[in-house]
């Protein structure tokens, strides 16, 4: 199997599928980094090679898109553990997440909320799958242990881009 070790993320925009579900408080304020920080070496390397991270996760459990559960609470707070510079795009695909992607520094993270929960079917999955995989020349999974809410879908990715 191969890691992220094995290859060059130089100019790359990387799709990295994360378990950045968070505990927080009322005032949406991380109150374990523990997921962030087990994280961050993917990240770092990522970075160091001369590429950019496009991190891929869910928040709670929304039955749709809710804004209580978007990271846009959270971004700040993640790059600060992260230590980079760190964006939110409101959406995952179509045209405003296309041009986000797109304009993404090197050595800059993007981070937005999947709405993959709320896909019921395999061919939704393989669809959005294919529309994400625009966004990103590489997949590489940092949250194995944690594949859900749509497995299906993960595996989708890894079958459109090098993984």
């Amino acid at each position: 199997m191969k890691t992220i070790n094995d290859i060059s993320c130089k100019g790359k925009k990387v799709l990295v599928r994360v378990d950045f579900n968070v505990p927080v408080n009322e005032q949406f304020e991380i109150t374990d980094t523990t997921r962030i920080e087990a994280a961050k070496p993917t990240i770092m390397k990522i970075v160091r090679d001369g590429g950019s991270a496009i991190l891929l996760s869910h928040f709670g459990r929304p039955k749709g898109k809710d804004d209580k559960y978007s990271f846009s609470h959270l971004v700040k707070q993640i790059g600060q553990v992260l230590g980079l510079p760190t964006h939110f795009s409101p959406d995952c695909i179509g045209d405003v997440a296309e041009n986000t992607a797109k304009n993404l520094p090197v050595g800059e993270v993007l981070y937005w909320k999947m709405y993959a929960s709320i896909l019921r079917k395999k061919k939704e999955m393989k669809l959005f799958a294919a529309k994400l995989a625009k966004l990103g020349d590489i997949y590489v999974n940092d949250a194995f242990w944690y594949c859900s809410p749509c497995p299906c879908f993960y595996y989708n990715l890894s079958q459109v881009l090098p993984s």
